[in-house]
């Protein structure tokens, strides 16, 4: 297995102007909003799936999108993190007041979590994953949410299989090798071995559109 030496800075590509477009985009146009309800729907789904768990931490949170969903239930004990200042308080200053007095936030660095071992029943990983091409870098992550986690954890990631990720990777051989992407496809083969090197059993496989999308959540136990 190759390591990785510099993992991807994700953190210092959000500035506040970018942060605030992060907040909008999954709101400027019909087939977005639909991308964004469909996913938030997912992750209720795979939540629903693992047991509706009482506490559950949101990393990274992003603008916090996933944050009124998370809150409905009102005895769930919620933790928000990122990477980005600048994501962090475009999601705090975004949420309504009585979803934000839910939340317990900090800066969270998804390589070394800022939490004690089980520490809460379940996190929640959307949209990290696919930074990372490295198998190094994935496994360093999903072991820390083994750590973090008492029960489980939902992921996503872009997978192959799908009309989309051939699309992609036709883009991807067409691309100057100087300039590599910043998001990856990583084949369902290789990160079933690692989720299975880290410690967890597929419960189950959400996919965004079967056979079409390249988003895929794996709800996951934790072994």
């Amino acid at each position: 297995m190759t390591d990785s030496t510099q993992p991807p800075d994700i953190a210092n590509r959000y500035d506040e102007d970018t942060a605030r477009h992060y907040s909008a985009v999954h709101r400027s146009s019909w087939s977005r909003r639909v991308s964004s309800w469909r996913e938030i729907g997912l992750a209720r789904r795979a939540l629903a799936l693992a047991g509706n768990p009482e506490s559950v931490l949101d990393m990274p949170c992003g603008t916090g999108r996933f944050w009124p969903m998370l809150a409905r239930t009102s005895a769930r004990r919620l933790l928000a993190g990122d990477n980005s200042p600048a994501m962090l308080a475009a999601a705090v200053a975004g949420a309504a007041p009585e979803t934000r007095a839910r939340f317990e936030v900090s800066p969270m660095d998804a390589f070394a979590l800022p939490l004690a071992d089980a520490a809460v029943d379940h996190v929640l990983c959307m949209r990290l994953l696919h930074h990372f091409a490295t198998p190094a870098d994935r496994l360093r992550i999903l072991r820390e949410i083994h750590r973090v986690t008492r029960s489980g954890a939902t992921i996503s990631l872009w997978v192959d299989g799908n009309l989309q990720a051939r699309r992609r990777r036709r883009e991807e051989a067409r691309r100057d090798p100087a300039f590599p992407p910043n998001r990856i496809i990583v084949a369902r083969a290789v990160i079933e071995a690692e989720l299975a090197e880290a410690g967890f059993r597929i419960r189950k496989r959400l996919d965004m559109l079967r056979w079409i999308g390249k988003r895929r959540l794996y709800v996951l136990d934790k072994a």
